[in-house]
């Protein structure tokens, strides 16, 4: 059996529809639906059973899943990076993740590949190495990042990291992630913006080194990091902390210009102030190393930025109803 955390959610159902096209349908979902609709999600995936997290980590700790697991994919965690409670961060991220290392790293066999973030290397100042060794010299700008750090220092700190794979993703956007609210990527925003109003909005520059549009991340489709993640399960003598980025930054106005593209229309771009604060809380610029993913195997590379968005548009946005019904909100 394979066990997804955050098995409902972007990166997580994602991972069981690659598992699903490989010929894997014994996948344990752990997630915690509330009231959102992230429920939608799981509607055309194969899997055994469905847990709440909190009854999940008690079984965990009881000893019921000490047998016949293949692996745990950890993608389950709050990913809002404007979150302000800190005592549920610190829960949520840090302590449920190392409840569950501390019970699955005592399994001979089984792989444990958890979700780190690049929003843990904060404003890039001290670069965006993925080596063990940069670690703690990091300073993440938000509660969100500090969380995932912590757990990345614990686990260098016990030498869990030794024998499990941390992932930190960069920009991800793709299918699936509809329910993620402000935490939606700027392509699925992009879309909503031009089939409403035909246009698209983005934050001015406030450093004379960047014009405005030409911020850059390095954004990387859902499917490619899921490729990443799971060239892990196949080769678990590589452990350690992975970048999951395409180590080719793009600016705002090449994202929102395929966004236009998908759809066949010129692009039409208004910049916009920044709400009061968050320009001192902005990257500017993110780009993975990827010289140590290489290293692992990973070889094959990651789609182009316009080929990614035009999937995503063409195949999905365009195609889902959950999308049309989303219309009306956005």
């Amino acid at each position: 059996m394979i066990i997804v955390t955050g098995g409902a959610g972007f990166i997580g159902s994602n991972i069981v529809r690659a598992l699903n096209d490989a010929g894997e349908d014994r996948v344990l979902i752990v997630d915690h639906l509330g009231t959102s609709e992230k429920w939608k999600n799981l509607a055309d995936l194969r899997f055994l059973d469905y847990e709440h997290k909190d009854e999940f980590l008690a079984k965990v700790e009881r000893g019921a899943f000490d047998h016949d697991v293949r692996a745990v994919f950890h993608m389950g965690a709050c990913s809002s990076t404007t979150e302000l409670n800190a005592d549920y961060l610190m829960a949520n991220n840090y302590a449920y993740s190392r409840r569950l290392a501390q019970r699955f790293g005592q399994k001979d066999g089984l792989r444990f590949i958890y979700a780190s973030s690049a929003a843990t290397y904060g404003d890039g100042s001290e670069g965006y190495s993925d080596s063990h060794d940069a670690v703690p010299k990091l300073r993440p700008l938000n509660m969100y990042g500090y969380s995932k750090q912590l757990f990345d220092l614990w686990a260098l700190r016990t030498g869990f990291i030794d024998h499990a794979v941390g992932i930190k993703y960069f920009n991800v956007f793709g299918p699936n992630e509809y329910h993620k609210a402000d935490m939606r990527s700027v392509a699925i925003r992009a879309y909503f913006q031009v089939k409403k109003t035909g246009g698209v909005r983005l934050f001015k520059s406030y450093r004379p080194e960047f014009a405005h549009g030409e911020q850059k991340r390095d954004f990387i489709y859902v499917k490619d990091a899921v490729r990443i993640t799971l060239h892990f399960l196949e080769h678990p003598e590589c452990n350690g902390l992975f970048n999951a980025g395409t180590g080719a930054p793009r600016t705002f106005r090449d994202l929102v210009a395929a966004v236009f593209t998908a759809l066949g229309k010129e692009p039409s771009i208004e910049f916009i102030d920044m709400p009061e604060g968050l320009e001192k809380r902005y990257q500017y610029y993110t780009c993975a190393e990827t010289a140590k993913l290489r290293a692992a195997g990973f070889v094959d590379g990651c789609s182009p930025l316009e080929d990614a968005v035009r999937d995503y548009v063409q195949n999905y946005l365009e195609k889902d109803p959950r999308g049309e019904a989303a219309l009306e909100t956005n």
